[in-house]
């Protein structure tokens, strides 16, 4: 303890010395905050421009005829070509029977319904005004966990509001409106409120890497967005055909485990399949002769575990192409020629 005390009294205080430290951690502090700042603001300046607030009204059914009531709502939008068209979510502006958009600089248009996909939870929406900023598409493989994000909606109506935070995974699986699974979706931090829903999710670039689309509740901090590479591809086919073709072969069933027998037996790839429950009239799966009770294990020389393995390989390449179905009757093991059929929007 002494020699402490002593080693101490060899190094005299010095005031001077302990305000430049204190100087050079503040400056440092102060580095960090703004390098942060810069990053949002900067993103958050190129994007905003390109961000929508869409207005739609929506028929409410009635069981009188002369009672005409509407529905109105609300959500965002972002500009992705000069020419006026908006990438927004499917539940926004699905049915919508009027539609408005109002853009940066308070000026509100008419818009267009292209088309929407329930599938994937995207639509592609047009005005027609002059001078659109368009923005920057990113790329979604180049997303990192950890990477900082920017959200830029209209949460109840607040119009261009930026929240930031983190991407927290990807690669993440979410169940659309329709029933289908959507793939590679990315999950982020940056807080999403109703209204929110369609608006960008931007990287520190002040590229688009998603279209904000759900949130859980009662979770915080819990919220997800469709891949930009996805959206890409679904607005490419809702401007060209209005639509997403996919292939369907017209049955209802549920996930149900194989008996292990059939699947050591078999030498199955899987141990669960999809139980035939039922069909639609003049179903391509009641034409190829499948039947109520039927286990489908396999689609196109690929396993089958579960619906949602059937519907990633019913693509639009599928219509009208002979395929092999891999089917458990009982205890036997049938190979059934199934031809799909395009996929109605209204047909699950």
């Amino acid at each position: 303890m002494r020699e402490a005390v002593e080693f101490l009294r060899d190094e005299p205080f010095n005031p001077d010395q302990l305000q430049t430290n204190q100087a050079l951690n503040t400056t440092t502090d102060d580095e960090l905050l703004d390098a942060y700042s810069r990053a949002v603001i900067t993103a958050a300046e190129r994007v905003s421009p390109s961000v929508v607030y869409i207005e739609l009204q929506q028929p409410i059914s009635s069981r009188r005829t002369s009672d005409r009531r509407e529905a109105r709502g609300s959500g965002s939008g972002f500009i992705f070509t000069p020419d006026g068209f908006i990438l927004t979510n499917s539940h926004v502006v699905h049915g919508a029977a009027k539609i408005e958009v109002t853009i940066s600089d308070g000026s509100k248009y008419h818009a267009d319904l292209i088309g929407d996909d329930p599938d994937t939870d995207l639509a592609v929406i047009r005005i027609n005004a002059p001078n659109l900023v368009p923005a920057q598409l990113g790329e979604s493989q180049n997303v990192r966990v950890g990477q900082l994000v920017l959200a830029i909606g209209n949460p109840y109506g607040f119009q261009y509001s930026v929240t930031a935070g983190v991407v927290s995974a990807l690669g993440r699986s979410l169940r659309a409106r329709s029933g289908r699974l959507m793939d590679a979706v990315i999950q982020t931090d940056a807080a999403l409120n109703p209204g929110n829903s369609g608006g960008p999710l931007v990287n520190s670039r002040g590229e688009v890497i998603g279209v904000n689309t759900a949130m859980i509740l009662p979770a915080q901090g819990i919220c997800f967005a469709t891949s930009i590479d996805t959206a890409k591809f679904v607005a490419s086919r809702l401007i060209r055909d209005g639509k997403v073709s996919r292939s369907y072969i017209g049955l209802a069933g549920q996930n149900v485990p194989v008996p292990r027998r059939i699947v050591r037996y078999y030498n199955l790839a899987v141990e669960s399949g999809i139980l035939v429950i039922s069909f639609e009239e003049n179903s391509p799966g009641r034409k190829a002769g499948l039947r109520e009770g039927d286990l489908i294990v396999g689609f196109d020389g690929r396993p089958t575990a579960g619906i949602d393995d059937l519907h990633k390989l019913l693509t639009e390449e599928r219509i009208g192409h002979k395929t092999l179905l891999l089917v458990i009757r009982g205890t036997q093991k049938l190979e059934l020629e199934v031809v799909p059929e395009e996929k109605n929007p209204s047909e699950k």
